[in-house]
């Protein structure tokens, strides 16, 4: 990448960190692009240069997010071991769902998702990408399961369970809590499942 590239991608950086900083303390209807611009230090029609309105902005904030979150969870379902794989995915997704920057951003699209619809529509563009189907080929290949996506959906649910406290401003679970949560949630759907199995 030669030093005009580095330069262009720095700028646009600065420019997607402001973003992410204005929207979620500001909110996606309130955000506007001068006040992007100034605390990115650049001028507003550098801002719409590389990003031509507030919703394409929004969308490469949220991608930009996406990038600068922790490493691929579903990188742990390699593991041979099923059940390992299942406990470090369900911790590492339940981290990254209690993070500040995901709380703040669930906030957000509770809190304006009426008013902003197209707001919504550009995170479920962007959101949730090919976890579900990746998970349930995993759940198909190594558990032989037919209804998959409804244990993946009840389970994940156990996991999220967590994060409702924290958004209604309960203290925060340290870290030794999430991973227990996370045990228990995953060690109950496996239960479930043998129990099911056993039962046909």
């Amino acid at each position: 990448m030669g030093k005009i590239e580095q330069n262009k991608e720095k700028k646009r950086r600065l420019i997607l960190q402001a973003a992410q900083d204005v929207f979620l303390s500001e909110g996606f209807v309130q955000a506007g692009m001068d006040k992007i611009a100034a605390q990115a230090q650049v001028t507003k029609q550098t801002v719409y240069r590389y990003f031509p309105s507030k919703t394409e902005l929004f969308k490469a904030t949220l991608q930009y997010m996406g990038e600068s979150s922790e490493p691929d969870v579903m990188a742990h379902l390699a593991d041979p071991d099923t059940e390992q794989a299942l406990h470090n995915f369900a911790l590492g997704f339940l981290r990254f769902h209690m993070t500040e920057v995901h709380l703040a951003t669930f906030r957000l699209l509770v809190a304006e998702g009426g008013k902003a619809p197209e707001m919504t529509a550009t995170f479920r563009e962007v959101g949730p990408d090919d976890t579900a189907a990746r998970l349930e080929a995993f759940f198909r290949e190594r558990m032989a399961l037919r209804d998959a996506k409804t244990v993946i959906r009840l389970w994940t649910g156990m996991l999220l369970s967590l994060r409702g406290g924290v958004l209604m401003g309960m203290a925060r679970p340290d870290a030794a809590e999430i991973e227990q949560h996370a045990r228990n949630a995953t060690e109950f759907m496996l239960a479930a499942v043998a129990a099911e199995r056993a039962g046909s």
